[in-house]
């Protein structure tokens, strides 16, 4: 396919959202990546589909909707990805953690999320496994989670066959351009043609965008994974400290550690979750993998003596005001964005394309996705190179 309607470049879970969303909207899709599917941040995902970590804003507007279309993306294709309505608990330990927590929730309530306040037996007869010494906590019945990997593939093999193609280990050398706009791109297999090019390159968004010309300040923030053996269900949601959303949300350069601990149906158990703005160092630091372990134990002393099978690290994309970057490049006509999301890329996908496909059909969004667009990287047409850190 030399000439396709549309070409996104990335074969994430975003760029794989995107490319279904635009198949959907009648338009023949290429994409492209320079590695395998689903070989960047979504293969060091965790799937997590959540409400409960959003501030009341744009962006909790965004993952409300993404939730719901997740479930309409699996009616769509078919399944296959293991999407579960899992739910989730946040948990509070000191008064001061409780009184925030508490804030958040009835924040979030008014914005139209299911939270509700749990405590002592409450607490047990969500998660029996749970520390004594928690005793409160918010259940969200909204939060859900998925096998990105599987979802990733799943979403491009309908791409196929509804006339889509998959370029993987294919490397994109530059974006032609020809009076300010798009004409297509240039790759280590040939170049193709196209006036519209969707950037959804995770980590590496802001050097494709540099391809163009353009600017947009994406870095990574590496994270770690434990992952247990097999074991019987233990935990039934996704448990995670309140400070989670504190750390999500840092600009802090050290490492940020919080427990987040769920089961899946294999029955391994996945703990994360670690931040740390190291660049792309590829290090295996063990010191984290012992903060890790020793959170997840303090939320479930019955993991004290739990076998780990693995542990692996990826590399989550922000931006600098952790907000996801979505929506038409300020400078170059026919790029499009889908990028930023950080860590929840996964969450976020479905309803990110949506927006992307409302923008380049002009069809009417669920939502005005001004506060995403990359224009605002911009000052007076100069990029602002202040965001750098």
């Amino acid at each position: 396919m030399k000439k396709p309607d549309a070409i996104i470049l990335g074969a994430g879970i975003v760029g794989a959202a995107c490319a279904l969303q635009l198949t959907n909207a009648g338009l023949r899709v290429l994409v492209i990546d320079r590695g395998a599917i689903a070989s960047g941040t979504t293969g060091s995902g965790e799937g997590n589909i959540l409400v409960s970590d959003k501030e009341p804003g744009a962006e909790l507007t965004l993952a409300m909707r993404s939730r719901d279309a997740w479930f309409e993306l699996s009616d769509d294709i078919g399944g296959g990805f293991e999407l579960e309505a899992k739910g989730g608990l946040v948990v509070a330990r000191t008064s001061e953690d409780i009184q925030e927590l508490r804030a958040l929730a009835s924040r979030q309530k008014i914005a139209g999320v299911e939270a509700e306040e749990a405590d002592g037996e409450g607490l047990r007869q969500l998660e029996p496994y749970l520390s004594e010494e928690i005793s409160f906590g918010v259940h969200y019945s909204g939060d859900a989670q998925c096998q990105p990997m599987l979802a990733t593939a799943q979403i491009l093999r309908v791409v196929r066959e509804r006339g889509g193609s998959v370029l993987p280990e294919t490397n994109v050398t530059g974006i032609s351009m020809k009076d300010g706009a798009v004409t297509g791109v240039v790759t280590s297999s040939g170049a193709y043609s196209s006036e519209i090019v969707v950037n959804a390159g995770g980590t590496w968004a802001g050097e494709i965008a540099a391809l163009a010309g353009s600017f947009m300040p994406i870095a990574p923030r590496k994270g770690f994974i434990l992952v247990t053996a097999p074991l019987p269900q233990l935990i039934r949601h996704k448990v995670y400290d309140a400070d989670y959303v504190a750390n999500v949300a840092s600009d802090d350069v050290s490492i940020q550690s919080s427990a987040v601990v769920e089961g899946t149906r294999s029955g391994t158990i996945l703990i994360g979750a670690s931040r740390e703005r190291v660049g792309f160092a590829s290090n295996f630091d063990v010191s984290v993998l012992r903060l890790l372990a020793a959170q997840a134990i303090a939320l479930f002393p019955v993991l004290k003596n739990v076998p780990l099978m693995r542990a692996y690290y990826g590399f989550r994309p922000y931006a600098p005001d952790h907000l996801p970057v979505i929506g038409e490049d300020p400078v170059v006509r026919g790029l499009w964005h889908a990028a930023g999301h950080e860590g929840a890329g996964i969450g976020l996908a479905p309803a990110t394309a949506e927006l992307v496909r409302a923008q380049i059909t002009g069809s009417k969004s669920f939502m005005d996705a001004e506060l995403f667009s990359p224009a605002r990287f911009y000052f007076d047409g100069q990029p602002r190179m202040d965001l750098i850190s």
